[in-house]
């Protein structure tokens, strides 16, 4: 690329189902080199790793999909999509790939695809613990082999490399694996010839699309990524970036605002200068990047037990001036209870109350003299190993969580229970049992690439 030109990257969205605005994207698509967009994340838990099933609904992501995949045919750029279907995994990633080849088939277009797998087999990671090939990240502290083994799915984040291997064999669309948000949107500028650090810092910034902007649900954005420098501005006509929302996105999901580390590198902003080129866009200097050994966090989920769930809601005001007594109360009752009916047959179980209204969401105790709430919404959730099990605790329970009054010489009261039956089953629970990397030799070691042309499948 030439010392004057960029390479631009229209950011749609900040995750692929989240809603692309159509017009937007085919309003500025004709000035774009490249579609890059995130689908994935672990905001929301351990559940779509462990089952392999997405967060967002398929109507929302053929939705944004069919957008996207229709302004890359019209443009004949290229469509990157990263961590497909949530979680990246490879059931998550064919979900995904399938959803692609129907809107190809009611569209009419013929995409070369590329599918870059990230999923990792348990016993594979294991080994390479075995083999002290695995570092833990905090607060984990150590690589025990059995850690691995005791997963259902692990994903390792893929840096840009396979996107632009993939690329480089004539894809039109690739739909990533678990990937790392940057590396999605940096990709292009990457094999372009873009400077380093501001594709890098460029990729990170829009990586949540109008995140970045002064109206954060708003669309997206365009990167405009040169050698020293990249712009970014909002793809909505009536949004803006500034220096404020531009800097601060360096924070999110990020514990130092000036480092960020990266497959095979750590993006340094320390010297960035961020300056306001107009009302609507920024334009960004001294963006660095430092090569570091190259490796891939992984990701690692399991099943963990069953709940039941049970909900009141309470307006005693004398119960509500001492909740704090009355949970701890209700906590000894219930657990002395279950123990005394059930026995060994209930097993290993856990009884968690959330006061919601109170301190639920914090989950921590409350400064006094903290007002007491005017009602709380008590929720109890029973964990065990079974579905079966969770739910004869929760019948155990129901008695004295319905009608527990705050003293014993207190007629019975009845908390308001909007549910009849009053025990809900949630099903199998999860948990994320990793926070490590992976070290490799290549950044393809642990990907696997597969190609389809949307025509030829349509026609099988």
């Amino acid at each position: 690329m030439s010392p004057s030109s960029s390479i631009n990257i229209l950011v749609p969205v900040g995750a692929l189902g989240l809603g692309v605005k159509e017009s937007d994207v085919f309003a500025r698509v004709s000035d774009a080199d490249a579609i890059a967009c995130d689908a994935g994340s672990t905001d929301s838990g351990p559940a779509y790793l462990a089952t392999g099933k997405a967060k967002y609904s398929r109507d929302s992501i053929k939705h944004d999909l069919s957008i996207l995949m229709r302004a890359q045919a019209k443009a004949g750029i290229p469509l990157l999509i990263g961590s497909c279907g949530t979680s990246g995994g490879d059931q998550a990633l064919e979900w995904t790939r399938d959803i692609a080849l129907e809107i190809a088939r009611e569209h009419g277009l013929h995409p070369r695809i590329a599918l870059l797998y990230s999923e990792q087999p348990p016993e594979l990671m294991a080994k390479k613990a075995e083999a002290g090939r695995v570092t833990p990240l905090a607060p984990m502290t150590d690589s025990d082999p059995a850690l691995f083994r005791a997963c259902d799915h692990i994903v390792a984040l893929m840096g840009p490399e396979p996107y632009i291997a993939a690329l480089e064999a004539g894809a039109d669309i690739v739909l990533g694996g678990r990937s790392t948000d940057s590396a999605v949107l940096a990709a292009v500028p990457l094999m372009r010839g873009a400077g380093l650090g501001v594709a890098w810092h460029a990729g990170k910034i829009a990586e949540c699309g109008s995140l970045c902007t002064t109206h954060p649900r708003e669309g997206g954005v365009m990167i405009h990524v040169g050698r020293d420098d990249f712009t970014v501005e909002p793809l909505g006509p009536d949004n803006q970036c500034t220096v404020e929302t531009i800097a601060a996105h360096m924070l999110y999901e990020n514990s130092d605002p000036f480092l960020l580390q990266e497959p095979g590198c750590t993006l340094d902003v320390t010297q960035a200068i961020y300056e306001a080129v107009d009302q609507r866009t920024v334009r960004v200097t001294g963006s660095k990047l430092v090569a570091q050994p190259y490796t891939m966090k992984l990701e690692g989920a399991s099943g963990c037990g069953y709940q039941t769930i049970m909900l009141v809601g309470i307006q005693d005001r004398e119960v509500l001036a001492n909740l704090d007594r009355f949970m701890a109360q209700m906590h000894d009752v219930l657990v002395t209870r279950v123990h005394a009916n059930m026995g060994e047959r209930a097993g290993e179980f856990d009884i968690s109350l959330r006061a919601y209204g109170w301190n639920a969401v914090c989950g921590e105790k409350l400064d006094a003299p903290t007002a007491a709430p005017r009602e709380v919404g008590l929720l109890l959730v029973v964990t065990a190993a079974t579905q079966e099990v969770a739910t004869q605790i929760a019948k155990t329970c129901n008695p004295w969580f319905f009608h527990l009054p705050l003293n014993p010489c207190q007629e019975l009261p009845s908390y308001a229970f909007p549910f009849s039956p009053a025990e809900v089953e949630r099903g199998q629970v999860y948990e994320f049992k990793l926070n490590h990397v992976v070290h490799v030799d290549d950044p393809m070691e642990l990907v696997r690439t597969v190609y389809i042309n949307a025509k030829e499948k349509a026609d099988a």
